[in-house]
C-alpha cells in the first residue's frame, strides 16, 4: 500500500502512532478527526500485524492534503510489538500513541504537544483530572485502573493522576535513551512513565475523554497483563521510598 508522500518528512514535528488490528470500522473517522482538529505538523503511523488487516483496505479510501499516512508493519508480536515498531520507525521530536477507535480526543493533541514543548518528556492524556472522564468501562477494569493511578499518584508520588492510560506523548529524548524492557501488551507505557520519574525528567498531563469502544475488539487483556504491570508499579514505589539511584534505569549506550 502506498502512503500519502506529498509532504516532506522534515516538515513534521509529531508522529501520531496508531496500533491497529482490523480497525476498518473505525479508522476513517479517526483520521478525519485528526485532519479537522490537529494543527501541529504531523504524520500518522499505522502500525499493523498482517497484510490482510482490514484497516489497510479502508486506508485506500482516505487521503489528506495536510498529513501523510505511513503503514508500518509490525516486526514483533501483538500490540506491544506494533508500538515498539512504530517507535523505532519514528524520528519525530515527539510520538503520541493514539487509540484506533478514538474520534473525540483529537482536539487535545495540540495541547499535549504544547506541554512537550514546555519541557515535559511524557504528557499523559488523563481521565482523572477536571475535564477528563471515563465512561462505560467494565467495573473490574475501572476499579483496577483507578486504584493503580490513585496509589501511584498519592503514595508513589508519580506527578500525574492517570498512570494507566496508554494514550500519551513520549519525547524523542526518552525514546532514544531509555531501554524498554517490557515485552507484553501496553506495559511499556507505565515502564517509561516510572523510569522517566526516576530520572527526574518532567511529566505533564491534559484532560482526556474515554468511552468503551463501540466497534471492533480491544486487545487489552487485563488478567493476562497484570503481572507485567505490577513489576513497574512496584518499581515506582522503590523510586520513592527505597531511594534507589537513577543509575538503575536501563539506558541505551
Amino acid at each position: 500500500m502506498k502512503s500519502n508522500c506529498h509532504l516532506k518528512s522534515a516538515q513534521h514535528e509529531l508522529d501520531i502512532l496508531i496500533p491497529v488490528y482490523n480497525e476498518g470500522d473505525n479508522i476513517i473517522a479517526v483520521l478525519q478527526s485528526l485532519e479537522l482538529y490537529v494543527r501541529t505538523p504531523f504524520r500518522v503511523l499505522i502500525c499493523y500485524d498482517l497484510d490482510e488487516d482490514n484497516t489497510l483496505v479502508e486506508l485506500k479510501k482516505f487521503s489528506s492534503s495536510r498529513f501523510e499516512i505511513i503503514p508500518v508493519k509490525n516486526t514483533g508480536r501483538g500490540a506491544h510489538g506494533a508500538v515498539l515498531t512504530g517507535f523505532a520507525f519514528s524520528r519525530a521530536k515527539a510520538v503520541i500513541v493514539f487509540p484506533a477507535d478514538d474520534t473525540f480526543n483529537a482536539p487535545i493533541l495540540d495541547k499535549m504537544f504544547d506541554k512537550f514543548q514546555e519541557g515535559n518528556d511524557i504528557v499523559a492524556a488523563s481521565r482523572f483530572v477536571d475535564g477528563g472522564s471515563m465512561e462505560g468501562c467494565p467495573f473490574m477494569k475501572s476499579m483496577l485502573v483507578r486504584t493503580a493511578s490513585l496509589t501511584l499518584n498519592r503514595l508513589a508520588k508519580i506527578p500525574i493522576k492517570d498512570s494507566s492510560n496508554g494514550f500519551r506523548l513520549f519525547s524523542r529524548r526518552l525514546l532514544d535513551n531509555i531501554i524498554i524492557e517490557s515485552s507484553v501488551g501496553f506495559s511499556y507505557s507505565i515502564e517509561l512513565l516510572v523510569k522517566c520519574h526516576r530520572l527526574g525528567w518532567n511529566i505533564g498531563e491534559v484532560p482526556a475523554l474515554w468511552f468503551e469502544r463501540k466497534h471492533g475488539k480491544s486487545r487489552f487483556s487485563l488478567l493476562k497483563w497484570i503481572p507485567y504491570y505490577l513489576r513497574w508499579y512496584f518499581y515506582a514505589f522503590e523510586t520513592t521510598y527505597l531511594e534507589r539511584g537513577k543509575e538503575t534505569v536501563a539506558l541505551k549506550k
